[in-house]
């Protein structure tokens, strides 16, 4: 509640100080909001907004996900989203903050994320139970601007505002975007994690999370045979993990990944205390279907030192999965630091996949 509180007595200083500023507030509607954890989306904002027009979230507070493990929650970065409804897709905070362009006129609705995006317009994949054993609350002010998003927080800038207004304003001026050739995976959203970089005239994605998660997805279109082969280069800088990461509440870690043309898909990761070769379906429920894990490297050996590899898929599939698919459709880089409110920092290179006498370059 102290971080709900908070920024509201700021919302009120500031609401009193466009009252008494000189000038036409930038602020054409705005709305203060109370999200709790256990309801499900979407909550109506009732402010309306058309096609083009701005808006911006201001957020605070904390989703728990246990009642027994105080440790174990997410905050606006990891559970709130927007959308403009009737019609409109989703979009998420990648921080506490976050400013977005209308993409269809109608009223804008936010809404806590838990489970699995069916679609990009909100609609779950997994069941809304999922909700029920969730607690705390989102407390959220959002601002439709009267013209740009950047003129009106300048002009906010100028009055007395707590420090969210000035972090809002330095993130919309250097926002992060996907690594070029990648897009975030839609489930887990947008998140400034990833960075594309050279080294030594080459190109590098590098991976930076803190308390923070992201997947980016590269287009591919591959038979899946068993000559089928997944190089890659990885230099692990920090593992997010001291546990065995087979379980929930310390699932954090990175990896590289492939999904088929079933929608399952296998990832490569490093462990930081199980053993090579061990396999295990995701432990997050709403992915445990969907997405398994294989050990490639394990430990704090090789830290900070490039290592080149290569993966067998069409055998680690039967190996983890049973009877492999089709085709490989695209190829994935996870960084996961959210559960343990930990710091995953690794650097990726030369991913290619190999058929025969195919070769398709992905980094």
């Amino acid at each position: 509640m102290i971080l709900q509180s908070t920024l509201h007595t700021q919302v009120i200083q500031l609401r009193d100080s466009l009252v008494t500023a000189a000038g036409q507030s930038p602020i054409a509607q705005e709305a203060w909001c109370e999200l709790p954890g256990n309801q499900p989306p979407w909550q109506r904002s009732g402010l309306h907004i058309t096609k083009g027009q701005t808006y911006s979230l201001f957020a605070a507070g904390r989703i728990q996900w246990s009642a027994s493990s105080p440790e174990r929650y997410g905050g606006p970065s990891f559970h709130l989203w927007a959308r403009v409804s009737p019609g409109g897709k989703i979009a998420n905070l990648s921080a506490d903050s976050g400013t977005f362009n209308a993409d269809v006129s109608g009223e804008i609705e936010l809404g806590i994320y838990m489970g699995v995006w069916r679609d990009a317009y909100g609609n779950l994949a997994t069941s809304e139970n999922l909700y029920q054993r969730l607690s705390g609350t989102l407390a959220c002010w959002l601002i439709v601007w009267r013209a740009s998003a950047e003129a009106g927080l300048e002009k906010l800038c100028a009055l007395p505002t707590g420090e969210w207004v000035t972090r809002e304003t330095a993130r919309l001026a250097t926002e992060a975007r996907a690594p070029t050739g990648w897009d975030y995976l839609l489930e887990t959203g947008i998140a400034a994690v990833y960075h594309d970089d050279w080294a030594q005239g080459r190109r590098i994605i590098s991976l930076d999370a803190e308390d923070e998660q992201g997947i980016i997805t590269a287009p591919v279109d591959i038979p899946l045979t068993p000559e089928t082969r997944l190089h890659w280069s990885w230099r692990p800088v920090e593992l997010p993990s001291r546990l065995p990461e087979n379980r929930t509440h310390t699932h954090d870690y990175f990896s590289v990944g492939a999904e088929f043309d079933n929608g399952r898909d296998l990832t490569w990761m490093w462990s930081a205390a199980l053993p090579p070769n061990t396999h295990f379906p995701c432990p997050v429920p709403a992915w445990s279907l969907r997405e398994t894990h294989f050990v490639v490297r394990s430990g704090l050996d090789g830290i900070g030192i490039w290592h080149a590899e290569q993966r067998a898929v069409y055998a680690d599939v039967a190996t983890a999965m049973g009877p492999p698919p089709a085709r490989i459709v695209r190829i994935w880089i996870i960084g996961l630091a959210s559960f343990q409110h930990g710091r995953a920092r690794a650097e990726f290179a030369d991913i290619y996949l190999e058929n025969g006498a195919t070769r398709v370059t992905v980094l």
